[in-house]
């Protein structure tokens, strides 16, 4: 599965199919596997960054919330604020000259899996509050919002510095999916064939690890997550979630039905109810507290999937990577947590 890291990257030189807050957990090491530099080095040298996109793509219409948006001509300064958009416009060999980091990778704004992919740095823009200003002063021709907030008011600000392909039809509060993101990305920069082949990729790897992992098929799993003020858990509107579920797995029933917090992706659990979470696979990540908040705190560890050590917390780059949701993002997580499950499930 480890080739598979560099595969989405490689994408991007493959001729004519392509061009070249909140989540972010504090440091530790303890609880996640080690970054693989080398296979980020070898996809940075091997990924070509300029490529023709299709010519005959454009005008290009994109469906969105607000309404159908034609990007005219092929772009050549793009600004890239939703969550995930600039990884994804980086795979399909569009190097943003802006771009927001919303799991606070810091540097370029984007994970491992993307080192090497950018000429130039971009210029990082805000996440929730951005600069309009320094949008402004990029002088885009398209902005990218796709997985984003869905808020009006941010929509029409942005459309007014410049083209912006915003959330789609029921996207708002980072609802778009992967797939959402990656088809609207692609067909605003003229590479619709080449974002399927992204999708078609990690569904690959989705159906090679169930098919090596039968037993996973239908087992529940709850991914937790702590902060500094509380206990919460994703629902399966979440795509962390999906991704468990694209291994085999099932949502736990009892999040299932428990009432959404308004955001509509996760719901609140208390520090007294812990055992909500118990399932047959139990995953959890930090978010801005250090792991150990969640391994040492003895409400967690009474929690059965635990105390029978299916229980699995991850951090760093896994943890950014989990949250992310990228194409490249999830082949990360996929080589990774293949491991962990194995080893949590025996």
């Amino acid at each position: 599965m480890q080739r598979r890291r560099a595969s989405v990257a490689l994408i991007a030189a493959a001729s004519a199919l392509t061009l070249a807050a909140c989540s972010s957990s504090s440091p530790s090491t303890t609880t996640t596997p080690e970054t693989e530099e080398s296979s980020a080095e070898t996809q940075a040298e091997e990924t070509s960054s300029e490529a023709p996109a299709d010519e005959s793509a454009f005008p290009a219409t994109i469906d969105t919330k607000f309404g159908a948006v034609t990007v005219e001509e092929q772009p050549e300064r793009v600004v890239a604020l939703g969550w995930g958009d600039a990884e994804v416009a980086l795979a399909l060999g569009v190097q943003p000259v802006g771009a927001s980091d919303w799991v606070a990778f810091g540097g370029e704004g984007v994970g491992p899996w993307a080192e090497g992919l950018y000429d130039e740095a971009p210029e990082i823009i805000g996440t929730m509050e951005p600069s309009y200003e320094a949008i402004a002063a990029l002088e885009p021709d398209l902005i990218l919002d796709v997985r984003s907030s869905g808020d009006q008011e941010r929509y029409d600000r942005l459309s007014s510095i410049a083209t912006t392909v915003g959330v789609p039809e029921g996207g708002d509060s980072w609802l778009a999916t992967r797939d959402q993101q990656v088809d609207m990305i692609a067909a605003a920069l003229g590479q619709s064939e080449a974002g399927q082949a992204l999708i078609d990729e990690v569904d690959e790897a989705f159906a090679e690890v169930s098919a090596a992992h039968p037993d996973w098929a239908g087992k529940t799993v709850t991914v937790a997550t702590r902060t500094s003020e509380g206990w919460g858990a994703y629902a399966t509107t979440d795509g962390r979630v999906q991704l468990l579920e694209g291994l085999g797995f099932t949502q736990s029933p009892t999040i299932e039905s428990l009432p959404l917090d308004e955001n509509g992706w996760s719901v609140t659990i208390s520090a007294e109810q812990l055992d909500l979470l118990d399932a047959d696979l139990l995953v959890a990540f930090p978010i801005f507290i250090d792991a150990s908040e969640i391994t040492d705190d003895a409400g967690w560890q009474r929690i059965p999937a635990v105390a029978d050590g299916r229980s699995i917390v991850v951090a760093d780059e896994l943890s950014q990577a989990f949250s992310l949701g990228t194409p490249a993002a999830q082949l990360y997580a996929i080589d990774h947590f293949t491991t962990l499950i194995e080893e949590a499930l025996g």
